[in-house]
C-alpha cells in the first residue's frame, strides 16, 4: 500500500509536463527542421516526416512525464520551456532533439 501511495504522489502531485520532440542523428539536420519551425511550419507534420524515434507516428507527441524519467539534457530543456514554446536543438546520447512543450 505504501509503495501505491508513492507512485501516485510522484505521478499526480509532482510536476508533469506533456512535450513533443524530433529526434535525428546530424547536428545540421536538427538546425535546419528548427529554422522550419521558426519559420512557421509545424512542428508535427516535420516530426512525423524527419524524426527517427517511435513517436513520429504521433506528431513527435511523447504524452506526460515527470522529473527523473528523461534523461538530463533533455529533462532540463524541458522543464525550462513554457507551453507552446520550442526549445533550441538540444544533444543527447540519443542524437539531436528539438523539443515543443504542449501542456
Amino acid at each position: 500500500m505504501h509503495a501505491f501511495k508513492d507512485y501516485f504522489a510522484l505521478y499526480f502531485m509532482s510536476d508533469r509536463i506533456r512535450c513533443a520532440h524530433i529526434l535525428v542523428k546530424d547536428k545540421l539536420k536538427a538546425d535546419e527542421l528548427l529554422k522550419r519551425i521558426k519559420d512557421g511550419e509545424s512542428f508535427s507534420k516535420i516530426a512525423e516526416e524527419n524524426s527517427i524515434d517511435g513517436s513520429r507516428r504521433r506528431g513527435g507527441d511523447l504524452g506526460f512525464f515527470t522529473r527523473g524519467v528523461m534523461v538530463k539534457e533533455f529533462e532540463k530543456a524541458a522543464f525550462a520551456l513554457d507551453k507552446g514554446q520550442v526549445s533550441e536543438v538540444i544533444k543527447t546520447q540519443f542524437g539531436y532533439h528539438i523539443i515543443k512543450r504542449l501542456e
